[in-house]
């Protein structure tokens, strides 16, 4: 084996999983071991054009595949339903699975409420565990546009949070509350 076949071998096995969780989040499900492979086919007729941090540079090939496969329209709301879709068995048994599902349902949709860019620097921080310089190159934008992106959504996020969990929880599972009676002074 030479060294560019060692090296795609390398950057598939060490980062096919990470591609695949990014893409299977912003891609129809069918469709995400193809857009997958694509990033990897690209990843190896550029192989020497990979930089040593190879992740932040397959995701923004996993990014731009994703965007050319479908339409920037539902992209966001795409993401956040199919991250409600990934609660295995294993993580409702972890809690007392009426309050995993009402916290889990208030943070997507307080992921949902964000604007598409602010909700992708969420996650690509805090579930794909990039920096920012490197998050920044995966969504096409600078360095200080992407930390100015970052810092709106975890604000937005957090007030979001901290509304829907000081709501009641009736309203916490989509049902109205009851109206209160006021009695007039006599």
């Amino acid at each position: 084996m030479d060294e560019q076949e060692a090296r795609f071998t390398r950057l598939y096995e060490t980062y096919y999983r990470n591609v695949f969780g990014y893409v299977v989040l912003r891609a129809a499900p069918q469709a995400a071991e193809d857009l997958t492979g694509e990033v990897f086919t690209v990843a190896w007729r550029k192989i020497d054009e990979i930089p040593d941090q190879a992740l932040p540079w397959l995701l923004g090939v996993a990014r731009n595949l994703v965007r050319q496969s479908h339409g920037a329209a539902g992209r966001a709301r795409g993401l956040v339903d199919r991250l409600a879709g990934l609660t295995t068995d294993a993580d409702l048994h972890a809690w007392d699975v009426a309050d995993h599902l009402i916290a889990r349902d208030q943070a997507l949709a307080a992921l949902r409420a964000l604007p598409a860019k602010e909700a992708e620097a969420v996650t690509l921080t805090a579930w794909h565990g990039l920096g920012p310089a490197e998050a920044a190159r995966v969504a096409g934008c600078t360095r200080t546009a992407f930390i100015v992106r970052l810092h709106r959504g975890r604000r937005r996020l957090a007030k979001a949070v901290e509304a829907s969990s000081q709501e009641s929880p009736a309203r916490a599972h989509g049902r109205a509350p009851r109206p209160r009676v006021i009695q007039e002074k006599q």
